[in-house]
């Protein structure tokens, strides 16, 4: 990090290399829906998912309201 780099600028820097990671695991997951490689259940995409959508839901809240949020691994059920 430059010392003389502003807090908007650290802040542009960070988020645009975290976004793209993210977008980039999103279409990675994509892959995982070939038929021909995997098996897997409607409940199963449900889960995987709805976990994903809350996550963002909460990361979102975070933006308006300056609260900490818990860390949680996801996990299938099974």
């Amino acid at each position: 990090m430059n010392e003389n780099e502003s807090r908007h600028d650290r802040f542009v820097r960070i988020v645009e290399y975290r976004t793209n990671n993210i977008i980039k695991m999103i279409k990675l997951l994509g892959n995982c829906s070939n038929t021909m490689a995997y098996e897997y259940t409607t409940e199963e995409i449900d889960q995987i998912f709805s976990a994903i959508e809350d996550e963002l839901k909460k990361a979102k809240s975070r933006y308006s309201v300056n609260k900490k949020d818990n860390y949680e691994l996801f996990k299938l059920r099974r």
